[in-house]
């Protein structure tokens, strides 16, 4: 997820699920191809936490026949400011939502309108009352026994005996409502079963969280989406306006992953879910980071989880910025201190998470030259390469900081690769092989 204005950079991870495929109106032996758009926002104070995900659980026993696989592929463009926004067509007739597409995330919401006498909801709530589709989950329901951890609280009964959850983040906010089955109205009349989700309650929130993680609930794993992949573009700047160039993202088949080069994800036992340890999450190999074309002293395990689960290497389209645990960002910054300490400003953290910061708008262009090219290096020889350009971040103010923070202040132990240095790379989730493939790309270009 992603991080906006002010003291907060980060933007916070959910849970979902998502997306079931009715195959009684796909053509049998055949794809095809949907179209909707993505925008981009800046998200609200509510919206900016980051968190790791809840435990996956198997299905009910009760469960009735597994659907179909994913049956169709889609191209869809979109704008990025600092998370990536998709409108989902959501009811019948379909309402169109707000929903940041989050790799980091299990559980789908989005915010509901309520009639009852509160603040004015914001003007893209979803209104339950004028779909014919829209139906609320009862406490009898299996997903509503706290037994079952697919969230951070246990979900409880509300006094109308509806199943509803709550859902805390590491800044401390809630994310709280009724679990409802509504269905997903696509064009040409297609449309899915009826999908858990989440209705927020409270007015505030003009989007929702489009959970992509591997978790039961989410987007990918209802849907059996085989693969997924996104391109996010660079955000260009014309004197003191940010230009938010538009990038493309597909759910299927890549035509451009003929030249992607891929690494696994990698697999732990059961016994290393431990607090500390997210098994949901996209978990790669992380060898070493380069700076200026020297490589740190860093080693190896720091990237790996130890016995606690400190240590996972994720990659995460949710979070804005990359995140390090203390041994290896206390090595990163020890190599930029030595490059351009002199410059830096002293006692100053942006969010109180980046702490590598400069004033001044052509000198930092300078700066991140003297700085040099940053290399995030993974098994199998891929790489990411940030140019020297694009090492620094404009955080307002005419402050530029090193777009990399110390995990700790967002309370978690984990290196996460945010989507700032994913830019100008396809990133492909593919979940038949269980894989990460990276391709450089001119993401502000169609394709």
């Amino acid at each position: 997820m992603a991080s906006s204005c002010c003291n907060s950079i980060f933007l916070l991870l959910f849970m979902l699920q998502l997306l079931f495929i009715n195959s009684s109106s796909l053509v049998e032996g055949k794809t095809f191809s949907l179209s909707f758009p993505l925008t981009s926002a800046v998200l609200s104070e509510a919206s900016r936490a980051n968190i790791l995900s809840s435990l996956a659980v198997s299905p009910p026993s009760n469960q009735t026949a597994p659907p179909p696989p994913f049956g169709f592929n889609y191209r869809s463009p979109f704008r990025y400011s600092m998370a990536l926004i998709v409108s989902l067509p959501i009811g019948t007739p379909p309402q169109s939502q707000q929903m940041v597409l989050d790799t980091g995330s299990q559980l789908s919401w989005i915010q509901c309108h309520r009639k009852s006498p509160r603040p004015p909801p914001p003007a893209s709530s979803f209104d339950p009352s004028l779909s014919s589709s829209f139906s609320t989950l009862p406490c009898s329901h299996p997903i509503c026994k706290p037994r079952i951890p697919d969230f951070t609280l246990p979900t409880t009964c509300d006094q109308n005996r509806l199943c509803h959850y709550s859902y805390f983040y590491a800044d401390g906010t809630l994310a709280e409502g009724n679990l409802v089955r509504e269905k997903i109205t696509f064009p040409n009349s297609r449309t899915t079963p009826p999908l858990i989700l989440g209705c927020a309650a409270e007015p505030g929130e003009a989007e929702g969280i489009l959970g992509m993680n591997l978790g039961r609930l989410s987007f990918i794993s209802q849907a059996k989406v085989p693969r997924f992949s996104y391109c996010v573009p660079i955000r260009q700047r014309r004197g003191n306006k940010v230009i938010n160039p538009t990038g493309t993202f597909y759910l299927g088949q890549n035509p451009h992953s003929r030249t992607f080069r891929y690494i696994n994800l990698l697999t732990f036992p059961k016994s290393q879910r431990s607090p500390n340890f997210d098994p949901l999450a996209y978990t790669v190999g992380l060898t070493g980071i380069k700076i200026g074309g020297a490589k740190l002293n860093i080693s190896q395990a720091v990237f790996r989880p130890d016995a606690g689960g400190s240590g996972q290497t994720m990659i995460d389209s949710g979070t804005q910025y990359t995140f390090l645990v203390d041994a290896a960002y206390a090595k990163v910054r020890e190599e930029v201190v030595r490059r351009v300490g002199g410059r830096m400003k002293k006692g100053y953290a942006y969010g109180g998470a980046l702490d590598m910061c400069f004033d001044g708008g052509a000198a930092a262009i300078e700066i991140g030259r003297w700085i040099g090219d940053m290399v995030f290096e993974f098994e199998k020889r891929v790489e990411i390469l940030i140019n020297k350009d694009r090492i620094l971040d404009h955080v307002g103010g005419g402050i530029h900081c090193v777009a990399i923070g110390r995990s700790e202040a967002l309370g978690v132990s984990s290196n996460i690769i945010g989507n700032f240095h994913q830019k100008n790379h396809w990133v492909e989730f593919d979940l038949t092989n269980r894989r990460v493939g990276f391709g450089v790309a001119d993401c502000s270009r169609s394709m």
